[in-house]
């Protein structure tokens, strides 16, 4: 379990987008697996099993729930929590860049997470857990050539949605409005003030 626990976490949280339900995924994936353990001939990899009943179990709570897909423009005014919330992991440098990495991958699963589900779910195992081609048409139970296509149209999509948040960061860089505009603003005139400018006029 502590060697495939990962795997399974993140396929799961790829397709549900909530760290909460992924956990439970994961853990109803492996009861499942402990349960049908017998059945288990090893034509496959181990991991590419329990993957399989992690994708499975994913979906069916998803049709359960009967979840929208929500559209790409209309997720990327929206937020998540849990995943913020998952975001505690410090690396091993200063505070800074340890502030900026954490931006950085929230930034990322927001995007993954905007992603439709059937990209999403080929993006994770091939892009995050690093599967093969193969295996991810084994797990997803879809020809090879359906893998390549949406791992594809999947990475344009970030593409394209992340080249759209950073176009609009880019105006927002060294914001001058607000605060900082008063501050600058109360600190000039308190010098012209203490100088007698204000009088020499």
């Amino acid at each position: 379990m502590r060697r495939h626990n990962q795997l399974l976490f993140r396929t799961a949280r790829g397709i549900v987008r909530s760290d909460g339900e992924a956990e439970d995924v994961a853990q109803s994936a492996w009861l499942q697996a402990w349960r049908a353990l017998s059945s288990f001939r090893g034509h496959s990899k181990l991991s590419t099993w329990l993957v399989r009943i992690t994708v499975n179990e994913a979906l069916g709570r998803m049709r359960r729930k009967s979840a929208q897909i929500i559209p790409l423009e209309a997720a990327m005014i929206s937020s998540d929590d849990d995943m913020q919330s998952a975001l505690t992991e410090a690396p091993d440098h200063g505070p800074e860049q340890s502030v900026e990495r954490v931006q950085v991958r929230a930034l990322l699963e927001a995007h993954i997470d905007m992603l439709p589900e059937v990209f999403r779910s080929v993006f994770m195992l091939r892009a995050i857990e690093e599967m093969s081609v193969d295996e991810v048409a084994e797990v997803l139970d879809i020809p090879a050539a359906t893998v390549r296509t949406r791992y594809f149209r999947a990475r344009a999509l970030l593409r394209e949605s992340l080249a759209q948040d950073i176009d609009i960061a880019v105006g927002e860089v060294f914001s001058f409005a607000g605060e900082r505009c008063d501050r600058i603003v109360s600190g000039v005139m308190a010098q012209v003030r203490s100088e007698g400018l204000c009088e020499r006029d």
